[in-house]
């Protein structure tokens, strides 16, 4: 009696155990760039390509639409960013009073925090400042961006953030995708939940003009963006005209998320790649990889919607 009481008692605590749970933002995008309505039977998510069970599908609008965006440039970016400041108070100005913008400064391998996140959009767009323009000043852009979420407290909602950098490291010279200050950036962004888009904008000096440090800056940003969930903006290799268009496209797309809980009987707890699948007609995407962690009392995070 006793030893099947026992064998009970752990089934259950070894079920409990091993049902992990961990959460996405997820951005649709219909034809033509329309704004699909995407139900919770219409997503199928893979984590590790196995098959995994939703549990909540949140509309992130009204009283669900909290986002706390972070406005992130790089003091190595040419000084000639200037120009593009009134479109980027517009956008700071014209966002809803359910979104808090903070202003983040990135060189020496660290973060300058000049506004944390705020509600009070017109003290966000005063916290602009121009670039310090110095070459030198970046060390690794990606090292400073570690330092930012680190230094970001956990919120309600979502976290995102709008870089505008050159995405250019000169701490790794090597054509390649394994820079491990970049890599280090993303796997923080994808533990933190924190969603990230970029706009290039050049660097001062030699980085600004070399053909090869464009290129592979641009690719930085864009595997950056893609594996934390967001948008890459950019005119070919020169600076944008105007942010305008990037800018409003930006603001269209992050009324297009939705919160997604999955929730899972097999694996390991820590990051795991995962695929976010929807209906036809429907583009889902999502960082690349989700945080799983354990439940408590082996059931959901939350109550599912």
């Amino acid at each position: 009696m006793c030893i099947r009481f026992l064998s009970v008692v752990c089934l259950t605590v070894t079920a409990a155990l091993g049902q992990l749970t961990g959460r996405l933002i997820v951005s649709a995008e219909g034809k033509d760039h329309q704004t699909p309505e995407v139900e919770r039977d219409d997503v199928r998510v893979e984590v590790n390509r196995r098959a995994v069970r939703v549990t909540s599908w949140t509309r992130l609008a009204g009283d669900q639409a909290g986002l706390q965006l972070y406005i992130v440039i790089d003091d190595a970016d040419s000084t000639e960013l200037g120009v593009q400041f009134g479109d980027l108070k517009n956008f700071i100005n014209e966002q809803p009073a359910t979104t808090q913008i903070g202003i983040a400064y990135l060189r020496y391998g660290a973060a300058e925090i000049a506004q944390a996140p705020t509600a009070d959009h017109a003290r966000a767009a005063k916290a602009l400042r121009i670039p310090l323009g110095d070459p030198g000043i970046d060390a690794s852009p990606y090292v400073a961006l570690s330092d930012l979420m680190k230094k970001w407290p956990p919120a309600e909602g979502r976290r995102e953030m709008l870089l505008i950098m050159s995405g250019v490291d000169p701490y790794y010279q090597s054509p390649d995708i394994f820079d491990p200050y970049l890599q280090q950036a993303i796997g923080a962004g994808q533990k933190a939940g924190i969603v990230g888009s970029s706009i290039y904008f050049a660097s001062a000096g030699h980085s600004g003009h070399s053909f090869f440090r464009t290129t592979w800056g641009q690719n930085y940003l864009s595997k950056l963006d893609e594996d934390l969930g967001g948008e890459f903006y950019w005119q070919g290799l020169t600076n944008p005209v105007s942010f305008q268009p990037f800018l409003s496209e930006f603001s269209h797309w992050l009324t297009q998320q939705y919160g997604l809980t999955v929730e899972t009987d097999s694996g390991k707890a820590g990051l795991e790649p995962v695929m976010v699948m929807g209906k036809r007609g429907v583009s889902l995407h999502a960082a690349s990889k989700v945080d799983l962690g354990a439940t408590e009392s082996g059931g959901p995070a939350r109550k599912p919607n």
